[in-house]
């Protein structure tokens, strides 16, 4: 990083007055942006998706856990796997504090991995995370939302991710689905879905980076990111119990 010009009190603040007019108009644009989000159509989900969850079968309505509005995550857990994705776990460690707000203002937030629940439960334990996560193991819930593929498909260059045609060879790649439940006739409506770097709002440790003079300081999308518990001061302090 090159080191920006030194200059006086006086002229610092100048120049943040100048910056601080850009920073209100990218928020208001972003404030227009969600209000286009919001006006976006809705398709009604006539399938029945079933899940494995530590409560035993819940069906998709029953995820919403009486609250009208569901965000699901799909998090790369794909069956086989030992544990999670860095990037999907760097993102998770952010539901927990955001659930105690949301499940209090209508809002359900769910996670779904499409490995069977037995496989990722223990490494939810070794991370010490709390919110709802389900296995859609056995059903077409992440591949009808475009966050895993069939080999076939993948194999045959078939699959769509970001709402673009998929080149890649993973079998499962991150997103967001959001849902809404009418709850006079229980109908299931999707609203919106997000996939790639759709996710980065979410991220409340990006937020505070982009305060900072070095931001992200990163030479690849979060290279220096890893599992919370695999930090070295984490490892040395025994952090984990794994």
């Amino acid at each position: 990083m090159t080191r920006p010009q030194i200059v006086s009190r006086a002229e610092w603040l100048e120049a943040r007055k100048a910056h601080l007019k850009r920073e209100k108009d990218h928020m208001r644009a972003w404030d227009r942006l969600c209000e286009e989000r919001r006006a976006l159509p809705w398709v009604k989900v006539d399938k029945e998706y079933m899940f494995d969850t530590p409560d035993g079968k819940k069906s998709l309505g029953d995820l919403f856990d009486g609250r009208s509005q569901m965000i699901v995550y799909h998090f790369m857990f794909g069956p086989g796997w030992k544990e999670g994705c860095d990037g999907c776990s760097f993102l998770a460690d952010h539901f927990d504090g955001a659930n105690l707000h949301l499940r209090h203002h209508d809002v359900t937030l769910m996670v779904v991995s499409r490995a069977p629940l037995a496989e990722f439960l223990p490494f939810k334990k070794r991370m010490n995370w709390h919110f709802p996560w389900v296995s859609s193991h056995g059903s077409d819930f992440n591949y009808d939302f475009d966050a895993s593929f069939r080999p076939d498909d993948v194999a045959a260059g078939k699959t769509t991710y970001n709402f673009a045609p998929y080149s890649g060879k993973m079998e499962d790649l991150h997103g967001i689905s959001v849902f809404y439940r009418d709850p006079d006739t229980n109908e299931i409506f999707h609203t919106y879905s997000s996939y790639s770097r759709g996710g980065d709002p979410l991220i409340g440790a990006h937020a505070f980076l982009d305060l900072t003079p070095f931001g992200r300081n990163e030479n690849g999308t979060m290279d220096w990111v890893k599992l919370h518990d695999q930090y070295e001061d984490q490892k040395s302090a025994g952090a984990c119990c794994h």
